[in-house]
C-alpha cells in the first residue's frame, strides 16, 4: 500500500485486516506513530493505551489466522472521551482529583466498538470537568488545539476526539453531545460527527458513583462518534445503536426506517431564531442545500424552526434547576476560572420552585410535539452547526458578551439536542483557511434519514481531513 495505513478509511482499515493486507498491529503501530508524530503539536491524546492496544491488536491477528470471522471494525483504531470509561483506565475528566478515578468496565459505547473490532488507543482531552466551556482545555492536560489554525478553538466538548481523527491519530472517535458537543467540534475541525436520538445508543454515565444523574443528564446526553468520512460514520452508527441492561433507555428501533414517497423534503433554515449568521456560515448551508438539490432532495426554504426561544429558555431553567444543588462542590473540581462559564449561567437563570419544574417539564413535552409536527412535514432540515466559524480559545468563559456570543452560535445545537432527535455534521468546504459545515437533523430514531443526505452532500462536496496541523 502506498498512503500510510492511519490515511486510510476506517472501513477501509478493517477491510484490509478481514482480507491479511495488513496486520491489526501493523494497523495500530501505524497509528502510534502518527500519535507520536502529531500530538505533542495538538495535544489531543491524553492517555495512551499504547500497550493494550497492541494487545488488542496482537489478539486480533490470532482470530484471524484462526479462522474466525473478524467484525466490521476489525483493527480499527478509536479515541475515547475522558468522561467515557475505559475498563483498567482512570476516567478523569480532565481533573486532577480524578487521576485515579480507574474504571471498573468499559461503558456500553466501548464495549460495543470493541465487539466490532474496534480497538480504543487512547483517551482524549476535553474542558475541565466537561463544564468549563466550549473550548477544550482541562485542568490535567491542558490545551487541545484546532490543527487548521492555533489561534482558534477546536471546539468541544469532544473537541479533543475531532482533532485526533482530524489528523490521523484515530480513525474514529467516541464523543457525547448534550447540545453540540459533538458536532461543534466536527465543524471546528473539519469531521462529520453524529448525535443520535435519545434513546437510540445505550449508555452508562455512573462513572463517579452508583447514583443515576437527574432527567435532564437522562434525556440530554448522548453518546456519538466522529469520523473522516459519512461512510464510517454509518458504520460505527450501526455498531452502536441497539440495547443493553445497563441502560433501560436505549430502545429496539429498527437501524433502517422505511423509504420515504416521493423526493424527500429538506427544510432549509440558515440563521434559525433570526440572531443572525456569518456569511461563510451562510454560505455552508447555501452549498449543501445546492448539493442536496443536486441530488434529487425536495429542499425548500422555510421561515425558521419551531419555538427556539421558548426551548432555550427550558433548556436553561431545567438544566441550572437539576445543577445548583451540587454546584458550590463541583465549583471547587474547576479550578481558578474554570467555573466561570457555568457560573454565568446560574447568575443569569435561577432555579425553578418545584411548581415551575412540573410546568417547565410539561413544556419540555409540548415543544418536543412541536418538533414532531415539523418533522412530519418536512423529514429533514438544514441549518447551521455553529452559526460562525471557529472562534478564538475561552471567548464563551471570558465575560458575558463571549458567552451570549457562543449560545447564539450553538442554538440549533442546543434546541435539538433538546428535542431529541437526530442530527449529523458534515463538512461543506473550506473558507478564509477555516472548516466550514453544516448539520442535518431528522425524525427521532431516522439517522439513517440524516446519513444518507450527509452522504449526497459528501459526495458533492468532499473531504477535508486528514490534515497536518497547521500554524
Amino acid at each position: 500500500m502506498l498512503d500510510p495505513l492511519w490515511q486510510m478509511s476506517a472501513a477501509a482499515q478493517a477491510e484490509a485486516v478481514r482480507r491479511a493486507d495488513v496486520s491489526a498491529v501493523e494497523l495500530v503501530d501505524s497509528h502510534l506513530a502518527r500519535i507520536a508524530e502529531v500530538n505533542p503539536q495538538v495535544n489531543a491524546v491524553t492517555q495512551l493505551l499504547a500497550e493494550r492496544a497492541r494487545a488488542a491488536a496482537a489478539h486480533t491477528d490470532r482470530l484471524r489466522a484462526a479462522g474466525a470471522v473478524l467484525g466490521p471494525l476489525a483493527g480499527v483504531p478509536f479515541t475515547v472521551k475522558e468522561t467515557t470509561a475505559v475498563e483498567g483506565v482512570p476516567t478523569t475528566f480532565g481533573v486532577e482529583r480524578f487521576r485515579d478515578l480507574v474504571a471498573p468496565a468499559d461503558a456500553p459505547p466501548v464495549a460495543r466498538l470493541r465487539a466490532a473490532g474496534a480497538i480504543p488507543i487512547g483517551h482524549s482531552n476535553v474542558p475541565t470537568l466537561i463544564l468549563a466551556g466550549m473550548h477544550t482545555r482541562s485542568e490535567l492536560f491542558g490545551d487541545t488545539v484546532n490543527p487548521w489554525d492555533r489561534s482558534r478553538t477546536p471546539g468541544g466538548s469532544s473537541g479533543g476526539d475531532a482533532v485526533a481523527v482530524a489528523t490521523g491519530m484515530a480513525a474514529l472517535g467516541l464523543g457525547n453531545d448534550s447540545g453540540g458537543s459533538v458536532r461543534i467540534p466536527a465543524q471546528f475541525c473539519g469531521v462529520a460527527g453524529l448525535k443520535p436520538s435519545t434513546g437510540r445508543f445505550p449508555a452508562d454515565h455512573r462513572v463517579l458513583g452508583p447514583d443515576d444523574p437527574g432527567p435532564a443528564s437522562q434525556m440530554l446526553v448522548t453518546d456519538g462518534p466522529l469520523a473522516r468520512s459519512v461512510g464510517d460514520l454509518r458504520l460505527a452508527y450501526e455498531v452502536l445503536a441497539g440495547t443493553d441492561p445497563r441502560d433501560p433507555r436505549a430502545v429496539p428501533v429498527p437501524l433502517y426506517g422505511a423509504p420515504l414517497p416521493g423526493p424527500v423534503k429538506v427544510a432549509v433554515v440558515a440563521d434559525p431564531g433570526g440572531q443572525g449568521v456569518h456569511p461563510a456560515v451562510r454560505g455552508a448551508v447555501e452549498a449543501a442545500a445546492g448539493a442536496l438539490r443536486d441530488a434529487g432532495y425536495d429542499v425548500r426554504e422555510v421561515a425558521d424552526v419551531p419555538r427556539m426561544t421558548e426551548a432555550l429558555e427550558a433548556y436553561g431553567r431545567i438544566t441550572v434547576t437539576e445543577f445548583a444543588p451540587s454546584w458550590p462542590v463541583v465549583r471547587t473540581l474547576l479550578g481558578p476560572g474554570g467555573d466561570r462559564y457555568i457560573a454565568m449561567a446560574m447568575e443569569r437563570t435561577p432555579p425553578a420552585s418545584a411548581d415551575e419544574l412540573v410546568k417547565l417539564m410539561g413544556s419540555w413535552l409540548n415543544i418536543r410535539r412541536s418538533w414532531a409536527e415539523f418533522l412530519d412535514e418536512y423529514p429533514l432540515l438544514l441549518g447551521p452547526v455553529f452559526t460562525e466559524p471557529p472562534v478564538e480559545p475561552g471567548l464563551e468563559s471570558r465575560d458575558r458578551a463571549g458567552r451570549d456570543r457562543v449560545a447564539a452560535g450553538m442554538r440549533l445545537c442546543s434546541v435539538t439536542s433538546f428535542v431529541g432527535v437526530p442530527a449529523v455534521a458534515v463538512p461543506t468546504g473550506v473558507a478564509d483557511g477555516l472548516p466550514c459545515g453544516v448539520q442535518i437533523v431528522g425524525r427521532a430514531f431516522r439517522e439513517d434519514l440524516c446519513l444518507d443526505a450527509a452522504q449526497a452532500v459528501e459526495d458533492r462536496l468532499g473531504v477535508l481531513t486528514p490534515l497536518d496541523p497547521r500554524g
